[in-house]
């Protein structure tokens, strides 16, 4: 299987009629993928992006009619099937990532702020997104109807995985008897976290570590694990407890094998913080490998989240019309996995975006990563 990227663009359906087309759609999603990765926020940026690099753009595209203007890219970005667009993506990103025999998959959700348009009654789009923590990839996104929720949507994105020996991880929106079902029937594990949206489930569970960690259930191991993280100014202490029961919720959550508290002690100058989590798993109860997954866990918002806010100002963004703020969200992912994946440069993402835009040959060198 191929992993130039272009390839796995080349069967999408152009939603233009004939006798419209002055561009070809390649060249158009091309330009779109190089403006991105060097720092373009939208469709004036890919028309300004084009013209700067066209002598350099022609030798890889034929440009027939030159350089689209931002009036085509933003037509054809606002018409293109999502869904269609997605599956390329998917395409692409089963051909490049290589996962571990046991991986951790991180599931959560984000809003681009500003892509509501309140004259049309569009809300901002909210988008899910699986996230490889071994990797570092993000694998898949899914969008949230505006009507509905992350649990209705969580299910669809799982089914565009490879669950086989992944560690899944959801915050509490995904902590749902059918999502462990789903995973678990797929050959995956989970590790949900568990919330207020469970009270009676959350009050149980609080109770049952509470009596293991004092020893008041007999015959019951309690697991232990601490790990500390110190930089910028600020220590973490996470601590993690984790009991494997036969107890009486296993038969209603598919393979339920351990119920897990995680307390972050963080310290920032004299301020000092305590969060406590609970969270259900199918997994043993190893707390080195529990607290290590739920650590992984927030590297989606770290990596994924807040890198796709600050280099990419995916907040900032007002591309509104029809699909082309989800399509526009899946174009960022494919230049924030490609400046991932490209290792020759020690800088960050931002940095080596700036490398991008300042030097075509390490250009090609992250569309090749």
């Amino acid at each position: 299987m191929t992993t130039n990227l272009l390839e796995h663009f080349a069967s999408l359906d152009d939603p233009r009629i004939d006798r419209c087309k002055r561009h070809r759609l390649i060249d158009i999603i091309a330009i779109a993928i190089c403006a991105t990765i060097c720092g373009a926020e939208g469709f004036t940026d890919f028309q300004d992006y084009g013209l700067a690099k066209e002598q350099w753009l022609r030798t890889f595209l034929d440009l027939p009619n030159g350089i689209p203007s931002h009036d085509t890219f933003q037509r054809v970005f606002a018409r293109i099937d999502p869904e269609g667009f997605h599956a390329c993506f998917l395409s692409w990103i089963n051909a490049i990532s290589t996962l571990s025999t046991t991986h951790i998959i991180a599931i959560d959700g984000k809003t681009a702020r500003r892509s509501h348009d309140h004259a049309n009654g569009t809300h901002a789009l909210h988008l899910i997104s699986a996230w490889a923590a071994d990797s570092r990839l993000v694998l898949a996104q899914r969008k949230v109807d505006q009507h509905s929720s992350e649990l209705a949507a969580i299910p669809e994105l799982l089914t565009m995985l490879v669950l086989d020996g992944a560690i899944v991880t959801i915050d509490a929106a995904g902590c749902q008897k059918s999502i462990a079902t789903e995973i678990t029937s797929r050959g995956g594990e989970y590790l949900l976290a568990l919330k207020q949206n469970h009270p009676t489930l959350l009050a149980d569970v609080s109770e049952l570590l509470e009596q293991a960690r004092n020893a008041r259930l007999p015959g019951i191991d309690v697991a232990t694990h601490e790990s500390t993280d110190a930089g910028h100014g600020r220590v973490e202490v996470r601590r993690c407890i984790a009991v494997e029961l036969g107890w009486r919720w296993a038969d209603d959550w598919a393979k339920l094998r351990s119920i897990v508290f995680i307390e972050s002690e963080r310290h920032i100058g004299e301020s000092i913080s305590l969060e406590k989590r609970y969270y259900l798993t199918s997994l043993p109860a190893d707390a080195k490998l529990l607290n290590e997954a739920v650590r992984s866990h927030w590297g989606i918002e770290n990596s994924v989240h807040w890198v796709l806010d600050i280099v990419f100002r995916e907040d900032d963004s007002r591309v509104r019309k029809d699909h082309a703020p989800q399509n526009m969200a899946v174009m960022r992912k494919i230049a924030l996995n490609l400046l991932r994946q490209e290792t020759t440069s020690k800088r960050g993402i931002k940095g080596k975006s700036k490398n991008a835009a300042w030097d075509n040959d390490y250009l090609l060198r992250v569309l090749a990563s």
